[in-house]
């Protein structure tokens, strides 16, 4: 006799699990594309970005007609030796090429090529290559590149958005501006009039922004007219965004690599007049920490579904600042009317599709927390006069007061060596020292702003310090809802030690962190890497 066995247990079993397997896999796949800032960038196949200095636009795939989108930037050499080892900050820039990246979410990047060589526009030696951006030219069906070459404006093209582009002609400023160079430039296509227009400064001293409608002109694409739109102080990292029918014209600090404020105007027509006339405004939340140590670099506009959302592509030029890791860095902006707001995150997600996006759950809350905004020593007496550290207070209940006066006042932050930079990031680290007996605090309030909700919930502070002996005193704290939380540096540390305060209870959308010290003539502490990360 056959003995029948019932299968159905091991078949429901099988059909579980598979349910379960296919159940991770739809989730996972759903999981809304993240941006994470503060580090260097790789295409979804773990190759480096190499983008500084240049813009996306969006175009159909000549081969399949499907709409992508396409970031051109520069390849410098230092940005592979930077990446490499983040502990040298480099002095020269050598251009190696322009690259070109397609996504088709806005995050997971695949590299095209390089659509323009160094062999291509070094004809007569090298020169300086810089901000760079790409237009269709309809009246041609060419891809047009436009980019900073040496003292002029070069134009390339292209039969397709992937490249290769090819030298068409170098034009001269001259005649329309009065220096053969711009300052600096993007390119911005106004995606309701389909026309593209190059927006730049004058070359030299940079107080002057036009724009200049891009087309053909003679046989040639070139630049068919010239409007100053704004005449004041200097500016450069200029670009610019159409959002809600207004065109909002923006730029950064003369600051060399360095990051700076937001500046911004804002006109209902792309030939101004913009306002404030000749007075850009900071924009509100860039103030916090200097944009997210980043200087203006571009925006993309993301029309979904539900919402616009406009998202400020910020460049830090690290590999010659030496103020951070990764190139690029990327918020969402809100608005307040007409007014733009930046928000400053580590970590955020975008859908494209629906246009929302939303705060990560490993976003870093503490603002300048590796203390790179700032330039130079503070309290500095130079541009940008300031005393206290960028998005950090400083109180000083016994010890030298901090000022201007460079003699007497404590500095606020060190210039860490190539030795301390193969663990804490970037130049500079919180300095907490006095050449008289002191007694200081250094702490940062954080807070949820009208677009960014710092939600209750458990918290981990963490940070990185180095210090001396000599302390009576010398804690890391978070305080939220009357409730304090420490950590009490005992000992002395020669070597940086990372030091960290689980379980920190964040209720009522408020949380005080920082540094408690009272020490000795002398004795110091440094301080880097300052993270304030959500649990549950």
């Amino acid at each position: 006799m056959t003995k029948l066995i019932n299968y159905r247990p091991a078949i429901a079993v099988l059909l579980l699990t598979f349910s379960l397997q296919l159940c991770i896999t739809t989730i996972a796949r759903a999981q809304t594309p993240n941006i994470k800032n503060d580090r260097f960038w790789n295409t979804k196949d773990g190759r480096p970005i190499y983008s500084q200095g240049g813009g996306i636009f969006q175009f159909n795939d000549p081969l399949t007609n499907e709409k992508k989108y396409y970031w051109y930037g520069v390849h410098y050499a230092e940005a592979d030796t930077y990446r490499n080892n983040p502990s040298v900050t480099l002095p020269t820039s050598t251009f190696e090429s322009v690259t070109c990246y397609t996504s088709t979410d806005l995050v997971n990047w695949a590299f095209t090529g390089d659509v323009l060589t160094k062999d291509s526009v070094n004809k007569n030696g090298k020169t300086w290559v810089g901000r760079l951006g790409v237009a269709y030219v309809k009246e041609m069906n060419k891809y047009a590149m436009f980019v900073q070459h040496g003292s002029q404006v070069l134009i390339t093209l292209a039969d397709s958005p992937a490249g290769p582009f090819k030298w068409h002609q170098k034009i001269s400023m001259e005649q329309m501006i009065g220096t053969t160079n711009t300052g600096d430039q993007t390119v911005f296509t106004d995606e309701d009039t389909g026309k593209s227009y190059l927006i730049y400064s004058y070359g030299k001293g940079r107080n002057k922004i036009y724009v200049s409608e891009i087309g053909v002109k003679d046989g040639k694409v070139n630049l068919l007219d010239c409007t100053q739109v704004f005449k004041g102080e200097s500016r450069e990292g200029n670009c610019m965004f159409k959002y809600k029918g207004r065109y909002y014209m923006f730029a950064s600090n003369i600051y060399g690599w360095d990051a700076s404020f937001a500046y911004y105007l804002v006109a209902d027509n792309i030939r101004g007049p913009y306002l404030p006339e000749n007075n850009m405004l900071v924009m509100k939340g860039a103030d916090t920490d200097f944009a997210h140590v980043s200087q203006t670099g571009f925006f993309y506009v993301v029309k979904g579904s539900q919402q616009e959302t406009v998202i400020y592509c910020g460049d830090r030029w690290a590999n010659f600042a030496g103020n951070g890791l990764g190139y690029n860095q990327w918020c969402p902006i809100s608005f307040d009317g007409k007014m733009p707001y930046f928000n400053s995150l580590e970590s955020w997600n975008l859908d494209v599709k629906t246009g929302k996006w939303a705060v990560a759950s490993d976003n870093n809350f503490v603002m300048n927390g590796s203390f790179e905004a700032d330039r130079r020593h503070i309290p500095s007496q130079v541009k940008p006069v300031q005393t206290q550290l960028t998005g950090w207070a400083t109180i000083v209940t016994e010890g030298n007061a901090i000022s201007l006066d460079s003699t007497t006042s404590p500095v606020l932050n060190y210039f860490n060596t190539q030795n301390d930079r193969k663990t804490v990031i970037g130049e500079k680290s919180l300095n907490i020292s006095d050449k008289v007996k002191f007694s200081r605090k250094v702490y940062q309030v954080i807070s949820s702003s009208p677009y960014v909700k710092l939600e209750d919930g458990i918290y981990t502070l963490s940070a990185k310090v180095k210090n001396s002996k000599g302390f009576a005193k010398l804690t890391m704290y978070a305080e939220s809802n009357g409730k304090k939380h420490k950590y009490d540096i005992t000992a002395e540390n020669l070597s940086w030690h990372t030091i960290q305060i689980n379980n920190v209870p964040v209720k009522a959308g408020k949380v005080e962190v920082g540094f408690l010290a009272q020490g000795t003539a002398n004795a110091f502490c440094l301080v880097d890497d300052v993270s304030l990360v959500k649990m549950k």
